[in-house]
């Protein structure tokens, strides 16, 4: 059975993507494609952490720093590691106080660094 190519991806590149760019050549110093990794790992955790942070917002009922009748609130964060194609990346994934918070962001990154762990893997075995 014939190996299925992966799509080549085609970078479409808008003013405002460059824009981005150039703040991320500020904002990270890049100098190397080391330093491009290391900012996406960075970008990668802020991504999630923000996502988490929306979701405990709707979860909740009400934005963070905010009043509210809800007898359930904030209480604090716990740390987790999630291992991407950049390294490992600590978050801090905030918690409530009746812990019925779940992140579904962090379940689906699991998922898909699960699969891309899983499909390295098998690419060594193969040679």
């Amino acid at each position: 059975m014939a190996k299925q190519k992966k799509p080549i991806h085609r970078v479409q590149m808008t003013e405002g993507k460059r824009n981005i760019i150039h703040q991320l050549l500020e904002e990270y110093d890049i100098q190397t494609a080391e330093d491009i990794q290391d900012a996406l790992k960075d970008l990668l955790g802020g991504t999630i952490k923000e996502m988490m942070e929306a979701e405990m917002e709707d979860h909740l009922g009400y934005e963070k720093s905010k009043r509210s009748d809800n007898d359930d609130y904030r209480n604090g964060y716990k740390r987790k590691r999630v291992n991407s194609s950049y390294g490992s990346v600590e978050i801090e994934v905030p918690q409530d106080r009746k812990s019925t918070f779940q992140p579904q962001i962090v379940k689906s990154v699991r998922k898909i660094f699960q699969i891309s762990i899983r499909r390295s893997s098998l690419c060594m075995l193969r040679g």
